[in-house]
């Protein structure tokens, strides 16, 4: 079964964004687990997470994924931004797993030139004082472009964090479709080689899900910016390969293009469509 949803608003509460993502064809959603440039977040009250769930079983939703702020950085040599960095983390992993997120995906940070080494110890000391190991909730690495100092463009960076954890089990990895081919690896020529790759550095088993991305950018730009699918230089048949992929295929796919609810519904009827699968 087609697991896909969009990142989703949730401006007006999770009991009407569950109700719109059923509008939008999707069964399952993406949502950030506080203001994305800031540090505010919303508590939500039991009676509003019960009607939350209720939509979610009535609908059959797949995995859910929460993303945590671009304002957080955990790879930081910077004591007030590190700080703070660990402090949203281990709120928002508590947030999310008490909501019945099943999965919360953080992009690693940027070592802003204190090097990777350093970065990725500084990212397993925050992870540590925030993950206890008895969560349900999984807590994943996105692939990243690696513009600039910014960490997890590599496949063995990922894995080195995940290796230096107290408890690597509640770790997991998010493919972002736009940035591993911004950071190099050729999901449109040889993707076949991507996924052996990933299996061989970080285990297959460990990917949970897939940020459905094009890209405005060439490859190996090191870039982020994401196209509507089909309308990039990944385009339309790449990304159908990925979904179709049998090691991928029932993985969850959240679409993060630049659209308003009214084109992402017509983006996963036209994925539903050429894909002729169902949801």
């Amino acid at each position: 079964m087609l697991t896909i949803g969009t990142h989703m608003s949730i401006a007006k509460g999770l009991a009407k964004t569950a109700e719109n993502v059923v509008w939008m064809g999707a069964n399952t959603m993406q949502i950030f687990s506080r203001n994305p440039r800031g540090s505010n977040y919303k508590v939500y009250s039991k009676q509003e997470i019960e009607a939350f769930q209720k939509i979610r079983k009535e609908n059959s939703f797949g995995a859910l994924l929460a993303h945590a702020p671009y304002t957080m950085n955990l790879a930081s040599g910077q004591e007030r931004v590190y700080e703070f960095a660990c402090t949203v983390i281990r709120e928002d992993i508590a947030r999310m797993d008490e909501i019945g997120m099943e999965n919360l995906v953080f992009h690693p940070g940027s070592h802003t030139g204190i090097g990777i080494e350093r970065g990725i110890e500084n990212i397993i000391r925050g992870l540590d004082q925030a993950i206890m190991g008895k969560e349900k909730i999984t807590v994943l690495l996105e692939t990243m472009t690696g513009k600039g100092t910014e960490v997890g463009a590599r496949f063995e960076e990922l894995k080195a964090i995940r290796d230096g954890v107290k408890h690597p089990e509640r770790i997991g990895i998010c493919l972002d479709t736009c940035h591993v081919f911004a950071a190099g690896y050729d999901i449109v020529n040889d993707l076949e080689g991507v996924i052996k790759e990933f299996d061989r550095v970080l285990g297959i088993e460990l990917l949970k899900a897939v940020h459905l991305n094009d890209s405005m950018m060439p490859f190996a730009s090191h870039k982020d910016r994401h196209a509507a699918i089909g309308e990039g230089v990944i385009g339309m048949e790449a990304l159908l390969a990925v979904m179709r992929h049998p090691l991928l295929k029932e993985l969850p796919f959240y679409l993060e293009t630049p659209l308003d609810d009214q084109g992402h519904k017509e983006e996963i009827r036209m994925l539903k469509e050429e894909l002729g699968r169902k949801i």
